[in-house]
């Protein structure tokens, strides 16, 4: 029989266990993004650029072509906008087509796709409507066929993987009404019972949940004998007794999205539909969010393509004061910023999908940076558009066409595009998780030093590894190829902003060092400045990527000059907003920040809220999660 669902009680301390006793403890390959953050510049990890193989290449280009004219006539985005639903019929045609399997091997009915054929893939259909690429990111990305491709039985891989490659939509359920980048708190169980588990709790923001047939479940295995508990990811069977869709959510953008509340009441599920052993879920979910990451910043990239073809047309079309908009230097500066970071996003996400698919390298901070990057600049060039247009950037598609105008949806892409700066990891989780990968040389070294929890010898013995690691490293920082005048000279005129990157680099890595020497253990308390650091690493990122890009195109004939520009223009703005960073890492308002938030939670500034009124209704701030058989109708769906 299930146990009743109790929310697990955790310090801030416990909960910080948790989340490191998931991530990977070691690194077997190298990482281009983890040395740039030691002042470290291997550009021999990155250039040349990786290129995908003859063979991937035209299987890739194959099924892009067939995907193209798919979305180009059965795919209506301003019908998916008005009816907040994908039509059946196109969902039936996506199957059909085999996008349900892009990334999954062809011995089980799938297309086998690369990582970087299935980003673009997810940009052209993302570009189509925003919330089909979501349902088949979140189907492939996060949903049950990744996590089985690594760490699924091969029983299970034969039992599912042709439904899921053909048939059956996945979703990915971890978030609970009270459970989001804090997993130690997770509530829903998984109990033990014979050869079964009975899984019991409420799921929250499932993406795919309302039309799912598939699911990965995140649930706690209480520990017993024989158990040795913790959490634990499964393959549920969406129509099992006991699950019950009780909401379909609806968002300020991705309107199509299927999304909803989940409930789970005594539902068994086998034993053999374990992934993984007891206590190995968080590992997975990470794991598979490693690559999964990726999916967002291509769809990004695919905003970015439209936005810079609307804002070509539309301002050499509009004129004012005897001239197009584009001429005018407030306009043109805002559209140099979309094809320059355009240019930059797609080099990024194509180099980070490449070294996915060589798997020479380990990319989790890349990924983790291609995603915050890509969701943050994303919303920036819909912002950016949305002002060119004016007016008419503000104003829907419906409307724009009902008086007689083009019909540019500028402004349900800005809502659309906005949830990336939350989905899979929100920008300041991003900011954290990164820092944590950032430092990890130094906790690996040093660490001991600053653990409260640890005894002098062991502090002693952290104290001398840490003077052997430091009297190597700290030297290094001094000097480097970014002060050789000739330095990078294959990258013609972009050799200067490699230079750059690489004297930056080490001055992020001093400044790593000098934070952890003043604060030590409060270094995890600094979440603003962390989110500097990484900040700056990711532009250096995205400039190596850029020019790297930029060279290869360059090699290969295909609109080199234009690309060497558009590199050159976005290093050139990317080095202003790094020395900004720059400086406020130690010239900041962090400190006056944390009193005024002080202050405002204590009440003091409360006399400043009065004169308005409060449109939000006396409900609770979340809702009731308790365990227990679902009161309400069940709104899954399946789509035939």
């Amino acid at each position: 029989m299930s146990a009743p669902t109790q929310r697990p009680k955790v310090t801030e301390r416990e909960a910080r266990q948790v989340a490191e006793a998931a991530r990977e403890q070691t690194w077997r390959k190298p990482s281009f993004a983890k040395e740039l953050f030691l002042g470290r510049f291997r550009l021999d990890l990155i250039h040349p650029h990786p290129l995908p193989s003859e063979e991937e290449v035209r299987r890739g280009e194959a099924f892009l072509a067939k995907l193209r004219a798919f979305c180009e006539t059965e795919i209506d985005g301003r019908r998916i906008e008005r009816e907040a639903r994908i039509p059946d019929e196109v969902v039936t045609g996506l199957k059909e087509l085999g996008a349900l399997g892009m990334k999954i091997d062809p011995k089980y009915g799938g297309l086998g796709l690369t990582q970087v054929y299935y980003n673009r893939a997810l940009a052209l259909v993302g570009s189509a409507s925003p919330a089909i690429g979501a349902l088949l990111s979140a189907h492939q990305s996060i949903g049950v066929p990744q996590p089985l491709k690594i760490f699924g039985t091969q029983e299970q891989k034969d039992a599912f993987l042709p439904r899921l490659a053909r048939t059956d939509i996945s979703a990915f359920l971890l978030t609970e009404p009270d459970v989001g980048s804090d997993p130690a708190r997770l509530a829903t169980t998984a109990v033990p019972d014979g050869d079964d588990y009975v899984v019991d709790g409420v799921k929250l923001w499932t993406t795919n949940g309302v039309v799912a047939d598939l699911l990965v479940v995140m649930a706690r295995v209480p520990r017993s004998e024989g158990h040795k508990g913790g959490i634990t990811a499964f393959v549920v069977e969406a129509d099992s007794p006991g699950i019950t869709v009780e909401h379909r959510n609806a968002f300020m953008g991705l309107r199509g999205l299927e999304n909803g509340v989940t409930r789970f009441h005594g539902v068994r599920v086998p034993a053999a539909n374990r992934i993984g052993p007891e206590g190995a879920g968080l590992k997975i979910a990470l794991t598979t969010l490693n690559t999964g990451r990726l999916s967002l910043p291509a769809m990004c990239v695919g905003a970015g393509k439209w936005s810079l073809k609307i804002a070509r047309e539309w301002a050499a079309v509009r004129e004012q004061w005897g001239k197009p908009v584009a001429r005018h230097e407030a306009v043109g500066t805002k559209i140099s910023f979309i094809a320059a970071t355009t240019f930059a996003l797609e080099a990024v996400v194509d180099l980070s999908s490449q070294m996915a698919d060589e798997d020479r390298n380990d990319i989790r901070i890349e990924a983790a940076l291609a995603k915050l990057y890509g969701s943050e600049m994303g919303c920036l060039i819909a912002d950016e558009l949305v002002q060119i247009r004016g007016g008419r950037g503000y104003e829907t598609a419906d409307s724009l066409a009902a008086r007689g105008e083009r019909a540019v949806p500028a402004e349900q892409l800005l809502r659309d595009l906005r949830i990336n700066r939350i989905f899979e990891g929100s920008t300041e989780i991003m900011h954290l998780l990164i820092a944590r990968e950032a430092v990890d040389a130094h906790l690996a070294v040093a660490g001991d030093i600053i653990d409260p929890d640890k005894s002098l010898g062991d502090k002693a013995r952290a104290g001398a590894r840490a003077g052997g690691f430091y009297a190597r490293w700290l030297p290094k920082l001094v000097a480097g190829q970014g002060q050789v005048p000739g330095a990078y000279r294959e990258f013609g005129a972009l050799a200067p902003h490699l230079r750059y990157v690489e004297r930056a680099s080490r001055k992020l890595a001093r400044s790593t060092f000098y934070a952890m020497s003043r604060w030590q253990g409060r270094m995890e308390l600094k979440q603003a400045f962390l989110g500097r650091i990484v900040d700056i690493g990711a532009e250096l990122f995205a400039m190596s990527a850029a020019c790297v890009r930029a060279e290869l195109l360059r090699s290969t004939g295909e609109h080199g000059k234009e690309a060497y520009a558009l590199a050159d223009a976005f290093c050139r703005q990317s080095r202003l907003r790094v020395e900004e960073l720059f400086g406020r890492l130690w010239s900041n308002t962090d400190d006056v920040d944390r009193r005024v938030v002080d202050a405002v939670l204590a009440g003091r500034f409360a006399w400043l809220e009065a004169g308005v009124v409060d449109a939000s209704d006396d409900g609770p701030w979340i809702a009731d999660a308790a365990p227990g058989p679902s009161t309400t109708e069940n709104v899954h769906r399946k789509i035939p």
